[in-house]
């Protein structure tokens, strides 16, 4: 099932802003004290760096991601969610505007 409001959160209302504008994103803190991003990519490949383990979260679009260590491609579309370890990286594919919502462990 794909996220479509998060209610009860505050907005950090300065846009985080990556790669040149192919990455845009929002931060978030519920209400709880738990992190979010809501953010678009364009059409690029990209590689992250994380700190804490993150789940991807696809609203609308698609990609293909690649986790660190690993030669897999694997296709990430509307309603799937992806992990990724704290303290690694992935490689992210998007053809088409990916829409996603960053949970941070």
């Amino acid at each position: 099932m794909t996220t479509e409001t998060i209610h009860g959160v505050t907005v950090t209302t300065k846009a985080n802003v990556y790669f040149d504008g192919n990455c845009v994103s929002h931060s978030l803190t519920c209400a709880d004290g738990t992190k979010l991003s809501v953010g678009v990519i364009m059409p690029a490949t990209l590689t992250f760096n994380t700190g804490a383990p993150e789940i991807m979260e696809c609203v609308a679009g698609s990609c293909e991601y690649k986790l660190a260590g690993t030669d897999a491609w694997i296709q990430s579309k509307a309603g799937e969610k992806f992990n990724v370890p704290g303290n690694s990286s992935f490689e992210i594919r998007v053809t088409e505007a990916y829409h996603y919502i960053c949970h941070f462990g």
